[in-house]
């Protein structure tokens, strides 16, 4: 197997892991009937697991310079992971996990394909293709066929 079949079926463990969490958070949020716990349980839970890689592999830290000169974009990711865990815990059970999760995938399709036809946050340039745009099309309406049929 090359690197890029086991890139793909790392990339697809962590699509079932997205949905896993949706779903947990989802199930979460019912139980406790309350969107803001659940999300907060789970960040606790993603800095435990943090902490706890950081313990066992103690990796080197950067120097604080090159921390001081990362661009602002760099550190949005973790108030954006919360923002998805809490749209999990609340969409989900509203909408159920298939169409939660293809809008999601719909939404990430879109924005990454924008992303990386302008370069934006140091991606290579991909320029947009007719074959791209049908391939986003086709998921985009795969999320309309989950829904409605």
């Amino acid at each position: 197997m090359g690197p890029t079949v086991v890139n793909l079926l790392l990339a697809i463990g962590a699509g079932v892991c997205l949905t896993l969490q949706a779903s947990a958070n989802g199930s979460f949020r019912r139980n406790l009937n309350d969107p803001w716990y659940p999300a907060f349980f789970s960040v606790c839970g993603t800095i435990i697991t943090a902490v706890t890689l950081m313990l066992l592999f103690r990796p080197t830290p950067p120097p604080t310079e090159v921390i001081r000169s990362t661009p602002w974009w760099n550190w949005i990711g973790g108030p954006l992971g919360a923002l998805i865990v809490l749209a999990g815990a609340v969409l989900t059970p509203r909408l159920g996990a298939g169409v939660f999760l293809s809008a999601m995938v719909g939404g990430m399709l879109l924005s990454s394909m924008l992303m990386d036809h302008h370069g934006w946050m140091g991606l290579d340039v991909r320029a947009i293709t007719p074959g791209r745009v049908v391939g986003a099309l086709l998921v985009v309406s795969g999320v309309a066929c989950i829904k409605f049929l």
